[in-house]
């Protein structure tokens, strides 16, 4: 069995994907190189487009993903469920999908986005727009909310969210919790910060995601951005 020295979990959008084109190289083919890594992917796209983004020419190949804001889980090779991890979000979900929407249809300042999510519902908003009345009426039923970006909302079972679901997994696949870094740039990465595993906000992180981990002194604040930014702190932690 191998021996994992190093545990990545990570964001995509501004974080994996994020950094020059000669940053993110860097960083992938040190993680190819390596027989030692495990590599998580964290993240709010669906499984289409993580299908896409592993068939590119130089882009490792995650072990697990952690998808759709945490309500999908699935091993990276096949895609094959971790029924385990995903089968009590479903429960806890109870396919709401159309409740949410009826209950949200004609709310100020938030779009549905088109996307068939099956054990989430996602809009976007507005800033400026949203009421609270909004955010108030969905916890009322019993889901939780999530705002990322100044863009995206996010409608998710109780309780769901990137980091629980990533300590679910790292307990069910019996991994070294002291070997993982989770990595992330925005508020909907918060969660994973929230867990108490080593984490990176990487140089590019939102403001708004940098004023919640002052009171949390083990995710380390990069200068680097995206790649670079995980680079750096995977040799600030000492997991190189």
């Amino acid at each position: 069995m191998t021996e994992h020295k190093l545990i990545l979990a990570t964001d995509l959008d501004g974080t994996f994907l994020g950094g020059s084109d000669e940053e993110r190289r860097a960083l992938y083919q040190a993680l190819q190189a390596r027989n030692d890594a495990l590599l998580i992917f964290v993240t709010g796209r669906d499984l289409g487009f993580i299908r896409e983004l592993v068939a590119e020419p130089g882009m490792p190949h995650p072990d697990f993903v952690i998808g759709d804001v945490g309500t999908t889980v699935v091993a990276g090779r096949d895609f094959r469920v971790v029924d385990q991890v995903q089968a009590p979000i479903a429960r806890a979900w109870n396919d709401a999908g159309e409740r949410v929407k009826s209950m949200l249809s004609g709310e100020p300042g938030i779009r549905l986005q088109p996307t068939p999510f099956e054990r989430r519902v996602s809009y976007w908003y507005e800033p400026a727009e949203l009421e609270t009345a909004t955010l108030d009426k969905i916890a009322a039923a019993g889901f939780d909310w999530l705002l990322s970006a100044d863009t995206f909302l996010d409608v998710l079972p109780k309780g769901v969210a990137k980091g629980p679901t990533l300590l679910q997994l790292v307990e069910t696949l019996n991994l070294p919790a002291d070997r993982v870094l989770v990595a992330g740039d925005t508020l909907n990465d918060l969660s994973l910060f929230e867990t108490g595993l080593k984490g990176v906000a990487v140089g590019n992180s939102e403001p708004r995601l940098v004023e919640q981990l002052t009171d949390k002194p083990w995710v380390y604040r990069s200068t680097g951005h995206g790649a670079a930014g995980i680079a750096e702190a995977i040799r600030h932690f000492g997991l190189d």
